[in-house]
């Protein structure tokens, strides 16, 4: 797992607890969000949120390892 893809599920963890604004987890996700965020929400504009359940941080590794895997056996 690269380093980018780490933080994706990190980002994704983080949203499943609860947090106060000014709270040190709270900077750290508001970081993440500005370092992942414009990335899942190209998908996120693809695949809207269902029942609840955003998808799209799925699709977004998905993309991003199959992007790596593809530039990997073009340069060797």
């Amino acid at each position: 797992m690269g380093f980018y893809e780490l933080l994706i599920v990190i980002y994704c963890l983080l949203t499943w607890f609860p947090m106060r604004q000014g709270g040190i987890l709270y900077d750290f996700a508001a970081v993440l969000d500005s370092i992942c965020g414009p990335y899942l929400n190209l998908f996120r504009r693809i695949i809207p949120p269902m029942g609840g359940i955003d998808f799209s941080p799925v699709v977004a590794l998905l993309a991003l390892s199959l992007g790596e895997r593809l530039l990997i056996n073009i340069l060797l």
